[in-house]
């Protein structure tokens, strides 16, 4: 990329030295794939559950050595954050909040195995109890609310299920297409790998699909959405900063605004439904029951009688259970950032809206950023240490429709269909 030189401040280009070690130490953590089931086990266990046949998992895992990266990164902490913080400049405030989310998470992995992962896991993710920002409702209660509301409108896993029939290496061949035309021959690969967990994960530069599973129209449409359009594309923005190179990678400091802003994403290009939203509701119902002693059977049980077959069930429960033991009281909270980041992210984008502060939505994707990144490192936009995003999500391009979908749904939400009689709704008479 040809980019005019940046004079840059030497007080800046400390913090900036800072924020190369940074991406170097953290090189070696590796969060999911540490924590990951064997896909062998996965398949094994489905099998069994499926027949009633019901036996504890039993998962090994290998715990890396992250000493010396957490040193290093202690290091870096220290110094983007020393003095009076008045004083700091929010270059690195960024750098050390980052620092500090990576040592907290080779912390987690060094603990793999054990409940000790339990509460650094918290620290990154948050709980299901915290309280969502601008209400005075909890996680949990949004997602008691969406499971009450899909219940309500007649959602049906199963029906959902049953609509899944593109094999994984068709749906490779389609998505490859599309993201060939949208940035460009060979910039993102898309592979399918039998050892996946999830459904689907995407980097920079390619994008993974489970073998041997089926998937919907509806999975190719949400898969551009979320993967490609957000976590691809940010990944490919902040590969394109010249200076601050930490924004290539997303650190867990930042995975609540970006799994929030992936969902948000669905939402505003119509690639989710109320089955989705059930989906991630019913997860951080079950972190909340593995924190208070529920066992991977009993999780496995609640997800099946939300109607899940057994696949999906295990893999609901599995996703709860990453990396700690599996007998009750200990929980791997990430799955709790979907919903509370979704929440948070539609709330940004209205405050940004109504504040005529475009600028703000578009910062966004200029790389692996958290909401209050974009906020504070304004100034350094500004100067050009932080370049704009070259790519934006198709949806943004239409600022009218999205400030028209947002005014609507902030404004459906005020009414009650509990109150709601059919012959109200018979207009005309």
């Amino acid at each position: 990329m040809n980019t005019p030189a940046i004079v840059v401040a030497p007080q800046l280009q400390r913090y900036i030295d800072l924020d190369k070690r940074l991406l170097a130490a953290a090189s070696g953590i590796h969060i999911l794939s540490t924590v990951a089931w064997p896909a062998s086990l996965e398949n094994r266990m489905i099998e069994a559950y499926g027949k009633g046949q019901f036996a504890l998992p039993e998962v090994t895992y290998a715990r890396p050595d992250l000493a010396a990266a957490r040193t290093e990164l202690a290091a870096i902490e220290a110094a983007a954050g020393g003095g009076d913080p008045r004083d700091i400049d929010p270059l690195g405030d960024y750098v050390r909040r980052t620092a500090e989310s990576w040592r907290i998470a080779a912390e987690m992995l060094e603990a793999t195995g054990s409940a000790g992962v339990t509460a650094p896991s918290i620290a990154l993710y948050g709980r299901p109890s915290d309280i969502i920002a601008g209400s005075r409702r909890s996680n949990l209660d949004a997602a008691r609310y969406f499971v009450e509301l899909a219940d309500e409108l007649g959602a049906d896993l199963l029906a959902d299920d049953s609509c899944e029939t593109m094999p994984a290496e068709v749906l490779r061949t389609e998505l490859a297409g599309k993201l060939d035309a949208f940035f460009g021959a060979g910039q993102i690969s898309v592979e399918v790998d039998p050892e996946l967990t999830a459904k689907a994960a995407a980097g920079a530069t390619r994008i993974r699909l489970r073998g041997g599973t089926c998937f919907s129209d509806y999975d190719c449409h949400q898969l551009l959405a979320h993967e490609a359009f957000v976590h691809s594309l940010t990944a490919l923005n902040g590969r394109r900063q010249p200076l601050l190179t930490s924004l290539r990678r997303s650190s867990p400091r930042v995975t609540a605004t970006q799994e929030g802003l992936a969902v948000f994403a669905e939402l505003m290009s119509g690639a989710i439904d109320i089955t989705r939203l059930k989906r991630i509701s019913l997860r951080i119902l079950a972190i909340d029951m593995a924190l208070n002693g529920a066992d991977f059977i009993e999780v496995y049980r609640f997800f099946s009688a939300f109607g899940q077959t057994a696949a999906d069930s295990f893999h609901s429960a599995q996703r709860v259970f990453r990396g700690v033991p599996l007998t009750g009281g200990a929980a791997f909270a990430k799955d709790n950032v979907y919903l509370a980041g979704l929440l948070t992210v539609h709330t940004y984008f209205r405050w940004a809206l109504k504040e005529r502060r475009m600028d703000l939505l578009r910062h966004l994707f200029a790389g692996k950023l958290a909401l209050r990144d974009v906020i504070t490192l304004q100034p350094h936009f500004a100067s050009g240490v932080i370049v704009p995003p070259r790519w934006l999500p198709p949806w943004m391009r239409h600022v009218h429709g999205l400030a028209g979908k947002l005014a609507f749904s902030v404004f459906v939400n005020g009414i009650q269909m509990g109150r709601v009689q059919g012959d109200e709704l018979v207009l005309g008479v």
